[in-house]
């Protein structure tokens, strides 16, 4: 088939290569510029580099909403439309020119985490699982009916690196097997459940600042979900912020004040956790390894010069 191809970054440029290995053909490219997004520099294989290497003419846009790429879309003749990592809303008038339709390639298990940074934002939640859908797209983002979902289980022992190589594996054949059954004259596509939709935000630094009256499991998670190299969680022991890059919970309760420092564990400190902590039932946190703001790494236990002091998720004038 003739396929247009609308991707960014790392999870677009593989979704293109598989296109092309397939036997695929595809006439037009159109991706993003590069950006200065914390999160967008940090899986940025170029697709316009991949273009040039095969030939492929690109267009280069924030948007897709322009006259050129509309008339560039529909000079291509295509059959189907392939989009993956697109960042901007794309209209009706673009995505429906091919003549069986646009196929949209999104990391999560649609209708839940459409959006942005879904694997981050899953693993934030203790979701049991995380995945790939291939579905028709539709004026809605990520709102189409689904043509194809694969899955694969979080563990405890999973970090959001393992999860983002694991769902990177399947772009490039959920697209391949997607645009066969597309091809095959299909239309009996299965209905998201709107009720069962959420939507998320891009992440920034905010997002990222540990909330010492969240249990320690949720804290956990956040660690996990931020390891490098994306942006780290943080805190601050007094005025210096500490990236925390390894954390665990604990077996046993700490009870106490959100954010206390309690005991050395290990190679780690306990932290208290959780906002109805002074009841005695929630689990602490074993806080492993931190970050300083100039790069250096430590075990958290010989870090920490003394127990007793607090962890904070602002700025204090006591550690």
């Amino acid at each position: 088939m003739r396929v247009v191809a609308f991707g960014y970054m790392t999870w677009g440029r593989r979704t293109i290569e598989a296109v092309l290995a397939a036997g695929h053909e595809v006439p037009l490219i159109v991706t993003h510029p590069d950006s200065d997004n914390a999160y967008e520099k940090i899986f940025n294989e170029s697709v316009a580099e991949l273009a040039a290497d095969h030939g492929i003419p690109v267009l280069v846009r924030n948007r897709a909403e322009d006259t050129d790429v509309h008339e560039a879309v529909a000079a291509a003749q295509a059959d189907v439309m392939v989009v993956s990592n697109w960042r901007t809303w794309l209209p009706p008038s673009l995505y429906s020119i091919p003549r069986l339709g646009t196929l949209n390639v999104h990391d999560a298990l649609l209708p839940a985490y459409a959006g942005f940074a879904p694997l981050n934002w899953a693993l934030i939640n203790d979701e049991p699982e995380v995945g790939v859908t291939a579905h028709m797209m539709n004026a809605e983002f990520d709102a189409g009916d689904i043509v194809l979902q694969r899955s694969t289980p979080i563990t405890d022992e999973d970090t959001i690196v393992e999860l983002f190589d694991r769902t990177l594996a399947m772009f490039g054949p959920i697209t391949v097997d997607g645009l066969e059954l597309v091809a095959s004259g299909r239309t009996d596509w299965t209905p998201q459940d709107r009720k069962a939709a959420s939507y998320f935000h891009r992440r920034s630094e905010e997002d990222n600042r540990i909330d010492w009256t969240w249990p320690a499991r949720d804290i956990f998670n956040l660690v996990r979900a931020q390891l490098d190299p994306y942006p780290n969680a943080y805190c601050f022991y007094g005025t210096q912020r500490l990236r925390v890059l390894g954390a665990s919970v604990t077996d046993d309760v700490i009870g106490g004040t959100p954010g206390r420092i309690v005991i050395r564990r290990g190679s780690g400190v306990v932290i208290v956790a959780g906002a109805d902590a002074r009841r005695g039932r929630n689990r602490g946190l074993v806080v492993e390894r931190v970050r300083t703001d100039d790069g250096r790494e430590h075990a958290a236990a010989e870090f920490f010069p003394h127990m007793g002091g607090y962890l904070t998720s602002r700025p204090s004038a006591f550690a």
